[in-house]
């Protein structure tokens, strides 16, 4: 996982906006309907969190994949720290157990992020405006 975290820092380093601010954000266009949005949440001198979104005016919002970020620029890392309803990912799970989660949730989550930012980064078109 921690090889995953670091390729997905790069990764994000590269779709993200030069200016970490909080509010700085920068969408991604693929296709006709699929749009992604990077947004900074945090910044501090250490760490960000990123919120990395879906929108598709063809599905009901519910539907549309929302995952949150956390970068850590001393390490190079990034881990993906709350996913769709779930605020707090655990590293691992009981299995079974009441939530239903999956015993290396966390890790499956961090492997899709990194599908999600390839994707994004072989197909998306910036919609950022360039001066």
């Amino acid at each position: 996982m921690q090889r995953t975290c670091e390729v997905n820092y790069m990764t994000l380093m590269r779709l993200l906006p030069r200016d970490l601010n909080p509010g700085s954000e920068r969408s991604y266009q693929v296709g006709e309907s699929l749009q992604f949005q990077l947004r900074v949440l945090e910044e501090s001198r250490f760490t960000s969190t990123v919120a990395l979104t879906q929108h598709n005016p063809e599905l009901p919002v519910w539907l549309q994949s929302r995952i949150e970020i956390r970068l850590y620029h001393d390490v190079r890392m990034a881990e993906v720290c709350a996913a769709q309803q779930i605020s707090r990912l655990q590293p691992r799970y009981d299995y079974p157990n009441d939530g239903m989660h999956q015993p290396d949730e966390k890790a499956q989550v961090n492997l899709f992020l990194a599908d999600w930012l390839n994707f994004c980064l072989r197909h998306g078109v910036s919609l950022a405006k360039i001066f």
